[in-house]
């Protein structure tokens, strides 16, 4: 079992997690989760500022440890801007938080907790 603290934040840091959870949790991103339930992995939470707006990243290193390899990775990005080379037309898509488009399976959800200092969370879909 891997259980880590959340990593120190001032009160401003706190607050804009506040809001990102709040805002992950009237999405039905995540859940709370009790205090006495068993955490397999227990991740911090990060934010990281940008202009002034912030962004709830995660720091899920540790599931490398529980995952297997994928055998048909992506490709590799020279490849695929080599066959963008000679497109008459490029388009870019932008969904705005499109990996929580994606449900999670209930047995995964144990491995996608969260820890912060309004309590521990876990993702019901995919986390960015």
């Amino acid at each position: 079992m891997l259980r880590r603290p959340p990593y120190p934040a001032s009160l401003e840091t706190r607050k804009e997690i506040e809001k990102h959870i709040n805002e992950l949790l009237e999405m039905d991103v995540i859940r709370k989760i009790g205090h006495n339930e068993i955490v397999e992995i227990t991740t911090p939470v990060l934010i990281t500022w940008n202009d002034g707006k912030s962004r709830l990243y995660v720091d899920f290193r540790a599931l490398n440890n529980y995952t297997k390899a994928d055998r048909y990775p992506i490709p590799r990005i020279p490849h695929a801007l080599d066959k963008l080379a000679k497109s008459k037309y490029i388009t870019k898509m932008d969904c705005i938080k499109g990996f929580h488009q994606n449900g999670v399976k209930p047995n995964s959800m144990k491995l996608l907790q969260i820890i912060c200092h309004m309590g521990i969370y876990e993702y019901t879909r995919m986390p960015f």
